[in-house]
């Protein structure tokens, strides 16, 4: 990925088809060893961004879920005590060996103490997404998804691996970052990220696609539907999108529905049809009644010129069915 343009092509190859914008933020990332902090709805291909990048990169993705509660213990590390547990069970004689003449409890544990090297070790720690990003033989791709539910203490503690890559360990040390991963932040915009956060990020906004974008995608996520019909449903998705609903549908929900018209061997959109199936893009029953309610001007009829030295409908002449989108 040595230019915007490449970029673009690479993403491409892996069915993502991306505006100059994303490929550009992309591009930067790389080049200034910055995270991208991606915010916009949910279902316009956030995370499948940093999943292609990944593929795109021969990086392996490591992918940390955010949610509410999340904390160090489960994003960076844990020590995996019942190991530990097992190893001081079969160890037990060479601990007798080791407290062996000592005259009193404290003098016991001092010497055991002097051991906990043999305890607190790589063996015994359980690598998080985070540690295991840092600690990576190779260069990775490392995704932290959703990070607007995570609490705002855990997004200051993302701050500090965030400016050096590196982490600490009480017990064995420090972790610095032998490849910098390539970084990924997702937002659904759920709460607003602080300041101290976005100066350490490039941003990047990705917002639904235009119907020609859209349709350019089911063209290539729904092999074998006809363009036509696949710009037809992208008119109409934008044309949905615009009513105020609890849920709005995403880009994988438009492939869900062609894919749907794909086996139900659709030609073109009616009326009928788009009713029979709305359950496919909204999960509300109070978005789906209220689509109802604007069926007649979701799907519209589509005004073809007449062919060359064919005579235009005489006024006063029945109109044409109702059906195909603009």
């Amino acid at each position: 990925m040595d230019s915007v343009d490449s970029v673009q092509q690479d993403l491409e190859k892996q069915d993502y088809i991306c505006n100059r914008k994303i490929a550009t933020v992309v591009f930067l990332a790389q080049k200034l060893g910055k995270p991208v902090l991606v915010e916009g709805p949910a279902g316009v291909g956030k995370t499948e961004l940093a999943k292609v990048v990944a593929t795109a990169t021969g990086r392996p993705l490591v992918r940390l879920q955010c949610y509410e509660g999340l904390d160090e213990a489960k994003a960076l590390y844990e020590w995996e005590y019942s190991k530990q547990l097992l190893y001081t069970q079969i160890l037990k004689d060479k601990i007798a060996e080791v407290i062996e003449g000592t005259a009193s409890l404290r003098e016991a544990a001092d010497r055991v103490g002097q051991q906990d090297s043999v305890f607190f070790s790589d063996q015994f720690i359980v690598a998080r997404p985070l540690l295991h990003a840092i600690s990576a033989e190779e260069p990775v791709a490392l995704l932290i998804d959703e990070v607007d539910k995570s609490d705002p203490e855990f997004e200051a503690f993302l701050l500090e691996v965030l400016s050096d890559f590196q982490v600490t360990v009480p017990e064995i040390g420090t972790f610095e970052a032998k490849h910098q991963p390539i970084v990924f932040l997702t937002s659904n915009d759920a709460r607003e990220m602080s300041d101290a956060l976005k100066r350490r990020c490039l941003h990047l906004w990705i917002d639904y696609p235009t119907p020609e974008h859209e349709a350019r995608i089911l063209d290539v996520k729904v092999p074998g539907m006809d363009k036509k019909l696949a710009q037809e449903l992208a008119d109409l998705m934008a044309r949905l999108r615009e009513l105020d609903l609890k849920k709005t549908p995403s880009i994988s929900e438009t492939i869900d529905w062609a894919r749907a018209l794909l086996a139900l061997n659709a030609n073109d959109l009616d009326e009928t049809l788009v009713q029979e199936t709305m359950s496919v893009i909204l999960k509300y029953e109070a978005d789906i009644r209220k689509a109802e309610g604007e069926i007649a001007k979701l799907v519209t009829k589509k005004e073809e010129a007449p062919a060359e030295g064919e005579a235009k409908p005489a006024a006063g002449a029945a109109p044409a069915k109702k059906g195909a989108l603009h």
